[in-house]
């Protein structure tokens, strides 16, 4: 396919090369031309805006930080849909609110671009990997048509639903991490607290019911005291609000999530916005 791709960070550039491997035609676009250098040397091709990129792929995707930037690279000035032709897909991979994908979707509708909002879990390792899994909301005929270029990043690829329904389910993953995260801070505290190595005990539970990713990721992490970022935990703050905001529209409580985003809010102000949102375990710890 001819692909474009807006985002180079540590998602993005990794999945413009497994693009790249999997003979897709990639061209991209940054605000920062040095971020992509590397890229174009590995057989990217350039453009001069997200306008003039848009008129010459079939798929779009963007993976960026927030709503704000999503709109802003897709409607804004020179944006993607002032260049597009009808017919053009645009997939958007950010972790962005369900309802900013809504307004976006309808927004390109009017274009006659199709919309897929496709967040992604798996983090850095998954974007190397080509093993994201990837949760797309939009129509089923538009998935279909960027699924070839999705397969080589994504291992795992789920229609959730209409638009906005892939970001409902990515904030339901963030819930699911960041709840999961402050419970293996607090087995690794009790083991402890109990004068028990905390390793053996995570080995055991990674055989039993207990067993996830989290645990045994992040468990590590826990156990090593090192929190080198696979996921920032100001990017997690990000999408903890998001989900707190969501809740909030639908007039539901989330406490575990609350108390998680807290957390992960408190780490970020006292100044471990760059560390792995895990680090969120010394938070814990120092508590009685």
């Amino acid at each position: 396919m001819k692909v474009g791709y807006i985002g180079l960070g540590i998602m993005g550039a990794p999945c413009v090369r497994n693009l790249l491997k999997a003979g897709h035609q990639v061209t991209v676009w940054a605000r920062r031309r040095q971020s992509a250098e590397a890229l174009l040397a590995a057989g990217a091709a350039w453009a001069d805006s997200p306008a003039e990129l848009a008129g010459q792929v079939e798929l779009l995707i963007t993976n960026v930080s927030d709503t704000g930037d999503v709109e802003q690279v897709l409607l804004g000035e020179a944006g993607a849909a002032s260049g597009a032709r009808p017919g053009l897909v645009c997939a958007d991979m950010s972790t962005i609110a369900p309802n900013g994908a809504r307004r976006i979707a309808a927004r390109l509708s009017e274009a006659g671009i199709d919309f897929l909002d496709c967040p992604v879990s798996g983090g850095e390792v998954g974007a190397i990997n080509g093993t994201l899994t990837i949760m797309a909301g939009g129509k089923a005929e538009a998935l279909e048509k960027a699924r070839p270029a999705l397969e080589a990043m994504g291992q795992t690829i789920t229609h959730i639903g209409a638009s906005g329904a892939g970001q409902v389910a990515k904030a339901c993953n963030q819930i699911a991490v960041a709840a999961g995260v402050a419970a293996v801070a607090e087995i690794v505290k009790l083991a402890r607290a109990c004068e028990v190595d905390p390793a053996p005990v995570r080995a055991a539970l990674l055989g039993g019911f207990a067993q996830s990713r989290v645990l045994d990721v992040h468990g590590q992490r826990m156990i090593d005291d090192n929190y080198a970022p696979g996921f920032k935990a100001k990017l997690h703050a990000k999408d903890m609000h998001i989900v707190h905001d969501t809740a909030r529209e639908q007039g539901i409580s989330l406490p575990a999530a609350e108390r998680a985003m807290q957390l992960i809010d408190q780490l970020v102000a006292e100044g471990g916005g760059e560390l792995d949102s895990s680090a969120i375990a010394r938070l814990i710890w120092r508590q009685n």
